[in-house]
């Protein structure tokens, strides 16, 4: 498939600025008419055709802001949402929110819709199918077209933009070393498949606490699960063919199934096997035993991407692109599903 050509690309070939180069497709007479007619003659040679996202460029504020997330049933998810309205009413502006549910093609819509002149700026998680797929295109080609972006949690690292993140890595190696701590010897690991990059970097703070602490990483121990919304079956395989003494899960959603499956079985919890999850959610408050956790700061993450996005939008700085990637400190909930620490 041929790659779609970007003003980006045009600035670069013919030696301007960005904004030059916007500035000429729209015929501004701020741009000599020298420069405006090469810009728009190379334009046309290359086949350049301007999407919907050029229509919100500066000079058209909206005072409203899109939030793009995965899925709307993760507790997570609705924190985040609260901490970026809080921010951004602060500041004035409104919180448009939708729903990508998992899939790159409604991702790639509702950017394309919201740009349409509905919204002066992006925050956005990636969705599933979109990190699987490593398709981009969409999101370089808002910065490109002068859309300030902002991604949290699900980020991808290529795009240039300012990011707020937690650390994953970090968040999951305390989690495995409090566990170990209160006596597990064996401790299973249940997370997503590699592509979802929250769950790849959790299993690598598993790994990390393991062999910092001069355990060995036992492959059978570690599930790997595709199908979040049918992940029963998969975890009943795994009290099939493993024993452990603990697990931890990089979602509450698993730790939580991974419980009701222990308790059917009629092991004690966490006299036989401890469970923590990731993510201080209602799961985790509720569940029978409650779930120990590792707290993520929705409602911070969100103001934090919130606050970044109107510095962007209210900046004079049009062609800054010195990113900043914020990093929010994880914390451990203790409850009732591990033993005293």
């Amino acid at each position: 498939m041929k790659k779609k050509v970007t003003i980006k690309q045009i600035a670069r070939e013919l030696d301007v600025s960005v904004s030059t180069v916007s500035k000429a497709l729209r015929d501004s007479k701020e741009i000599s008419l020298d420069t405006r007619q090469k810009v728009q003659a190379f334009a046309k040679l290359l086949n350049y055709r301007p999407n919907n996202i050029a229509i919100s460029l500066k000079n058209r504020k909206t005072k409203n802001i899109g939030v793009i997330i995965p899925e709307i049933v993760h507790h997570f998810f609705t924190t985040v949402i609260s901490g970026i309205e809080r921010e951004a009413n602060k500041a004035g502006y409104n919180v448009i929110v939708c729903l990508s549910d998992e899939s790159f093609d409604k991702e790639v819509i509702n950017m394309e819709t919201l740009a349409n002149g509905s919204i002066d700026g992006f925050i956005l998680s990636l969705s599933k199918e979109t990190q699987a797929k490593k398709d981009f295109h969409h999101l370089q080609e808002a910065i490109n077209q002068g859309m300030p972006l902002v991604m949290f949690d699900r980020i991808a690292e290529e795009i240039p933009c300012d990011k707020v993140v937690i650390d994953d890595v970090d968040g999951a190696s305390k989690a495995v070393k409090y566990m170990m701590k209160t006596g597990c010897k064996r401790i299973a690991l249940l997370s997503t498949v590699d592509y979802v990059s929250v769950g790849k970097l959790r299993t690598e703070g598993y790994v990390r606490a393991l062999e910092e602490s001069g355990g060995k990483v036992d492959e059978s121990l570690i599930l790997k699960i595709e199908d979040i919304d049918n992940c029963e079956k998969q975890i009943a395989e795994l009290f099939d063919r493993a024993g452990f003494d603990g697990v931890f899960a990089v979602n509450e959603l698993f730790a939580v199934t991974a419980m009701k499956e222990a308790q059917k079985r009629g092991y004690k919890i966490p006299e036989d096997i401890s469970f923590m999850g990731f993510t201080d959610g209602i799961l985790s408050k509720y569940a029978f035993p409650a779930l120990t956790t590792v707290a993520q700061h929705g409602p911070e993450m969100g103001e934090m991407a919130a606050k970044m996005l109107i510095q962007r939008l209210e900046s004079d700085e049009v062609d800054d692109e010195s990113y900043v990637t914020e990093v929010i400190r994880t914390s451990i909930t203790e409850r009732e599903s591990t033993k005293s620490n």
